[in-house]
This record gives C-alpha cells, sequence and structure tokens, in this order.
C-alpha cells in the first residue's frame, strides 16, 4: 500500500514541477491555442499541457515496474503486453504533440490511433471473453478483434473531444483513473492499479494549472495520449477479471465523454456532415447555453461522473442480473442528464431520421431519372430530336416550364418551350413562390456566344432538390448540347414516347 500512495504522490509532485516549464516553454516557441468561433477563451493559452500529463506518468510507471517487489514480479509476467501498451501510448502522445504543433488531418489522426490500436490487440490486449454469469460466459472469437479496436478508437476520439472547457476532460479522466485502480486492485492487478495511479497523480497535478482560469491546455497530446491508455488499460483490467463488472465499470466511469461522442457522430449523421466536423452541441456546450458559467459547467460534469462512478461501484459485489441492472439503470440516468441539458431531442431526432430517409428517397429518385434521360441523349442524331429529348428530360425531372429563344438563319427569331403557365408537367397547380428559375448556357454550333436555356423548377418545399435536379440537368445539356450533335444526319424520330415541344 505504501508502493500505490508513493506513486500517486510523487506523480502528483512531479506533475506541478513540470507543468510551468512546460508553459514557459510553449510560450516561448508560440505553442499557443488561439480563440476562434468554436471555442470559448478569449486569449492564447499554451496548448502542449499533454507533456506534463505524459513525462509524470511514463517517469513514475517505468520506475515502479522494474523495482524488485511483488509488483515488479508481476510486471514480468506481463511485461510484453505493458510495454506494447506504454509504447502505443507514447506513439499516440507523440501524434498529438505533432498535431499541437504543426496540424494534422482528421484522417491522419484516425489512422494512426487505428494503427496504435492494431497493436496492441496484435500482442493480445483484447476482450476476448466476457462473464455473463457464473453459469455463462461468452467467448467473443474473431468479433473480439473488432471490438476492442472499436473500444479504444472510440474512446480515444471521445476523450479528445470532450476536451472543450478548461479542467473537463483531465478531471474526468482522473476520476475514471481512481475507477479503474480500485476495479484493478479488486481483481489482482498491481501493476495496472500503479499505471492508473501515476496517471491520476500526473492529472490531479496537472489540474492545478488547468483548471479554470487555465494557464494551460493539454492540447491532442494529452487528449489522445489519455485517451488511449485509459482504453488500453481498461482492456486490460477486463481481460483479466472476465467479469462483465471489468468491462461495464470504466464504460460507466467514461460515461459523459462515450455518449457525448455517440450523440455528437448521431447529429452529424441526421445533419449529413462529416462525423469529424466541429460544432457547438456537446454536453458541455449545453450546459453553457443555459448559462452556467465555465468553472460551474465543470463541477457538474465532475459530480455527474463522480455520482455514477459511485453507484457503478456497487456493481463490484453483484452478480448476473443484479449487474446487468445495475448497469441498465446508470446509463438511463446518464441519458437522462443528456436529454435535461437538451442534448438529446427525441422528437426532433426522430423527425429528422425521417427527413433523412425522405430525402435519401428523392434522391435516388432523381438520379434514376437522370440515368434514364442519360440513355436517351445518347440516341440524339438531330436538333429536332435533341429538344424532343430536353422536353422530355424537363418532364422526368419535374420542372415546370421552359423556353429556348432562336435565331434562324434568315434572321428571324422562334422560342421553343414546353410546359403550361401555372402548372408543372404534370398538370398539377404550381405556387409561384414555389419556383426556382434559372438560366442555363447551351453551346450553339455556330459561332457565337451560346443560347439561353430558361427554365423553372418546382422545388416541392426542398431548395435542396431543386437545385440537385437543376444540376443533373446541367450535366446533360453540357454534356449533350447542341454543338456535340452531328451537322448532317438524315431526320429520324427516335423516341415516338417522347413529348412533343409547344
Amino acid at each position: 500500500m505504501n508502493t500505490y500512495v508513493l506513486v500517486y504522490l510523487c506523480s502528483w509532485l512531479l506533475a506541478l514541477l513540470v507543468t510551468p516549464i512546460v508553459i514557459r516553454l510553449a510560450r516561448r516557441f508560440k505553442m499557443v491555442d488561439s480563440s476562434d468561433i468554436r471555442k470559448v477563451h478569449s486569449r492564447p493559452v499554451p496548448r502542449i499541457g499533454g507533456v506534463a500529463v505524459f513525462v509524470p506518468m511514463m517517469v513514475l510507471t517505468i520506475s515502479v515496474l522494474f523495482l524488485n517487489n511483488d509488483i515488479g514480479d508481476k510486471f514480468h509476467g506481463i511485461q510484453p503486453k505493458i510495454i506494447v501498451l506504454l509504447s502505443a501510448a507514447a506513439f499516440m502522445f507523440l501524434v498529438g504533440l505533432i498535431d499541437d504543433i504543426k496540424g494534422l488531418r482528421a484522417r491522419v489522426k484516425f489512422l494512426c490511433q487505428l494503427a496504435a490500436a492494431i497493436t496492441v490487440c496484435a500482442f493480445g490486449i483484447r476482450i476476448t471473453s466476457i462473464a455473463v454469469s457464473d453459469w455463462f460466459t461468452l467467448n467473443l472469437g474473431w468479433f473480439s478483434w473488432p471490438l476492442t479496436l472499436f473500444w479504444i478508437v472510440g474512446v480515444t476520439n471521445a476523450v479528445n473531444l470532450i476536451d472543450g472547457l478548461d479542467g473537463l476532460a483531465a478531471g474526468i479522466s482522473a476520476i475514471a483513473c481512481g475507477v479503474m485502480v480500485v476495479l484493478a486492485l479488486y481483481f489482482g492487478q498491481p501493476v495496472m492499479a500503479v499505471i492508473m495511479l501515476s496517471l491520476c497523480g500526473a492529472l490531479t497535478g496537472f489540474l492545478f494549472f488547468n483548471f479554470n482560469p487555465a494557464k494551460v491546455f493539454m492540447g491532442d497530446c494529452g487528449s489522445l495520449f489519455l485517451g488511449f491508455t485509459l482504453a488500453s488499460a481498461s482492456v486490460m483490467c477486463a481481460t483479466k477479471s472476465h467479469a462483465i463488472v471489468g468491462l461495464t465499470l470504466p464504460i460507466i466511469a467514461l460515461g459523459i465523454p462515450i455518449l457525448d461522442t455517440l450523440f455528437s457522430m448521431l447529429r452529424r449523421f441526421l445533419e449529413r456532415r462529416s462525423i469529424f466536423s466541429p460544432d457547438r452541441s456537446h454536453f458541455h456546450h449545453r450546459l453553457l447555453a443555459l448559462g452556467l458559467h465555465q468553472r460551474h459547467v465543470v463541477i457538474v460534469a465532475y459530480a455527474v461522473t463522480l455520482l455514477i462512478a459511485g453507484l457503478g461501484m456497487f456493481m463490484i459485489f453483484t452478480r448476473n442480473a443484479q449487474t446487468i441492472i445495475i448497469f441498465v439503470c446508470i446509463l438511463f440516468l446518464l441519458v437522462l442528464a443528456f436529454r435535461v441539458v437538451g442534448s438529446v431531442q427525441l422528437h426532433k431526432t426522430i423527425a429528422d431520421l425521417k427527413r433523412k430517409h425522405r430525402i435519401s428517397h428523392h434522391t435516388k429518385q432523381e438520379v434514376a431519372s437522370f440515368e434514364k434521360v442519360g440513355l436517351h441523349f445518347r440516341q440524339v442524331k438531330t436538333f429536332e430530336q435533341w429538344w424532343q429529348t430536353v422536353c422530355f428530360a424537363a418532364d422526368q425531372m419535374g420542372f415546370v416550364r421552359g423556353w429556348l429563344p432562336l435565331t434562324n438563319r434568315d434572321g428571324t427569331n422562334k422560342i421553343l418551350a414546353w410546359g403550361e403557365n401555372g402548372k408543372d408537367t404534370c398538370g398539377r397547380a404550381t405556387p409561384r413562390y414555389d419556383i426556382v428559375k434559372m438560366t442555363l448556357p447551351v453551346r450553339d454550333r455556330r459561332a457565337g456566344p451560346p443560347l439561353n436555356l430558361e427554365i423553372e423548377v418546382h422545388a416541392y418545399g426542398s431548395l435542396e432538390s431543386a437545385g440537385r435536379r437543376i444540376a443533373l440537368f446541367g450535366r446533360l445539356i453540357e454534356k449533350y448540347g447542341i454543338a456535340t450533335l452531328p451537322n448532317k444526319t438524315k431526320n429520324t424520330p427516335i423516341l415516338a414516347a417522347l413529348p412533343q415541344s409547344s
């Protein structure tokens, strides 16, 4: 027990000593985080504070593991796995540091996370089985690979995303470390307890400078290292314990960042944005929108994490169905917390799902019409056939009407048109406020400026749909314009079913 206390205190003290040095170096070399629309701070803040977490944790962990005592003996039994875990975590720290200094694309960081996760999985750090009850153990087989990869990469990104307020990620992660220390000691894993204690000490020491108003941010070098270490360490705990509590307790301890990430991904998916795109709708952003100060938001997040982690501790003393019931109840409380702050809106989510399905259905129909019309355009040989096909395309793609002014060779003017004024091509009354008008240039075979094809498109309540149909129609006109027609061809009809020009 003296060793554990000493690990925590030494790591905490070393973080207190290292952090001011890191702050001065960051300011000297201009490695600071400037404010922008997504961020809540208003002044440049050093952003490589993760160095002050990484150094104390690694120094204390490596020093203790090579001691000649029971902890050192346990370490020798799992030395390859621990070395790989720490090496992969150090790799993630370097990736984050490069991102903090020079900047990396989200895809590059994701691929690095995946590579590190695959490495630890290859050395046996995988969730291979889960003891659902005393009489039933679920062997995952090959599924252990995707499950473990998803967990490690997911938690790594979750901690990275929650790092949006002073002290938020560091404090929640320190609580999670404490939970995993208890879990490791309960299941007889002193090595994992040492790793988590050294990380917890480094985080609490770092919080003296990171809590609002922060003098330093941990940056990606801190959040990526922190998330990866917590995720991999929790897999080690779950692997050794085999009991379902070994997997569910870390999920509960990291409940806020995990659910925040899942809801953020769902929100971006429904809004048809990249899942890597930034926004201001995270759990802490919603609390800020309710009028709370940064410091109060962080304290609320700490309190929720401590509450659910404390309730989760009861799972250690339960078995079978009782453990699952407690886990489900705690998840319900977490979702309720997100619902209260407005991060989860069931009615809006259902409406967005329906809207996304409707847009997807319409898009498929519009593309199908585009491809159908394209087949007809490829058979066109004469100008008359071309105009018939243009009218057919307008009818298929929901256009209201259109016209093409022409100048004959003798200098007289005429206008080719389709559709009826006030009605769309299907004969339905068209509100004038729901119509999009546009002029498309059409390349002519003669020298001079292009012709102007005027079109009116029914929006059907969606400017996006109208814009997409105009774009598809424009592709056809651009690719199969008048200039692409042969100069002299026998005028033979190709599509008897095509509507004639009016």
